[in-house]
């Protein structure tokens, strides 16, 4: 029996139980195979053994299998290294890594509701950006509830994550605090504090947004134009709601307060909530912007119940181009965002502040764009 490194291993000469004219080796190898098999008497590979094989040294192993450092090293030893660590059965010791260079390669992304479609798409850009610097994301959800934002914050500071990704700041946010005052790198994602900070953020144009659905239904012919806003602590509802009373003003229609509505949260109950308290007041209105897809899906569900029909009787339009809402009856017109890209200039911001803590604060706002469906149409 040969070690990994192809010498004997010490243990296989001690005399065998019994019988010390035979070598211990040769006793274990007589054993059935689920009580011993050669391989246990082997050490692991290390990182000199890699290096041993490829004839480097084995800082420049160490360089290969660091995706963050790998470009310091030529393609053709980058293949040889991994070949060799391959074929040895080598993995990098992430803890001593971590260890050694006070990093975990880890990031954390606290989104408020993992069931949301809008998410799935965000992630996939955070994902892509961390994988190509050699960092995994560690993904946590809170269903918009601050004390759970705290326990999960608590659990992602305790596994010394380098930096955090929020999808779920408010605009007066603990959180935030916490973590400029900890001197965790952060990076805002489609929501931010509504004011300038120390924090660099990566959103969508809001107002604009809902001014592109105003403009939209405006051309149409509608002038008794209701709105379904946001909640109000978030700056996604907050901007929102300004942008849909400038573009009414700019399309020199009348903002009828009888006709808003604010939602307490982004969910399809409180869309059928809101769109019921809508109907009850029994003002004349044509169509009704919703601050988000999943509100208008509940718009949709409360014009049903009530025996009326979209566009027909009134036009819907939403926000974010969640999958599948042209898959609806009708398919939605809606405010598509730049969900991928939003993630992936996310991750880049922090992987930028990580390495370089002292870089400028950048704050990028994503421009959106309307896709008109068959929800919306002129004015009956």
């Amino acid at each position: 029996m040969q070690s990994i490194a192809g010498t004997s291993s010490p243990v296989e000469h001690l005399p065998a139980p019994g019988n010390p004219a035979r070598p211990l080796g040769a006793w274990l190898a007589g054993l059935p195979p689920l009580l011993y098999h050669p391989a246990m008497a082997r050490s692991k590979p290390t990182i000199h053994d890699v290096a041993e094989a490829v004839g480097v040294h084995p800082s420049t192993v160490s360089r290969v299998l660091n995706p963050g450092t790998r470009h310091m090293v030529t393609a053709e030893i980058a293949r040889r290294v991994t070949e060799a660590a391959r074929s040895l059965g080598y993995h990098r010791n992430a803890l001593a890594h971590s260890l050694r260079t006070k990093r975990s390669s880890t990031i954390g992304v606290i989104i408020p509701d993992i069931t949301n479609p809008v998410f799935p798409p965000i992630l996939r850009g955070i994902e892509d950006a961390l994988a190509g610097a050699g960092y995994t994301a560690i993904i946590a959800n809170t269903d918009g509830a601050e004390g759970r934002e705290t326990v999960v914050l608590e659990h992602l500071l305790a596994r010394r994550i380098d930096g955090l990704v929020l999808a779920t700041a408010r605009r007066k946010d603990p959180t935030i605090e916490r973590c400029i005052a900890e001197e965790i790198p952060l990076v805002l994602i489609n929501r931010t504090t509504g004011r300038n900070g120390a924090v660099p953020s990566v959103v969508n144009d809001d107002a604009a947004g809902i001014g592109l659905t105003v403009a939209h239904l405006a051309g149409l012919g509608h002038r008794r134009i209701a709105h379904i806003a946001g909640p109000q602590a978030l700056s996604t509802g907050h901007e929102r709601h300004r942008g849909f009373l400038a573009a009414m003003k700019a399309a020199g229609l009348k903002a009828d307060d009888g006709l808003i509505v604010t939602a307490e949260s982004y969910s399809e109950r409180e869309g059928q909530r809101a769109m019921t308290a809508l109907l009850a007041e029994k003002r004349k209105m044509t169509a009704v912007v919703a601050a988000n897809d999943l509100l208008a899906l509940g718009c949709y569900d409360a014009l049903a119940a009530h025996g009326l029909r979209c566009p027909r009787d009134i036009s819907i339009t939403g926000f974010n181009d969640m999958p599948f809402v042209d898959k609806l009856n009708p398919p939605l017109t809606t405010v598509r965002i730049q969900h991928y890209e939003m993630g992936l200039q996310a991750a880049k911001v922090l992987l930028e502040r990580i390495s370089t803590p002292d870089t400028r604060r950048v704050d990028l706002k994503l421009e959106p764009s309307l896709v008109v469906r068959g929800s919306t149409g002129r004015p009956s």
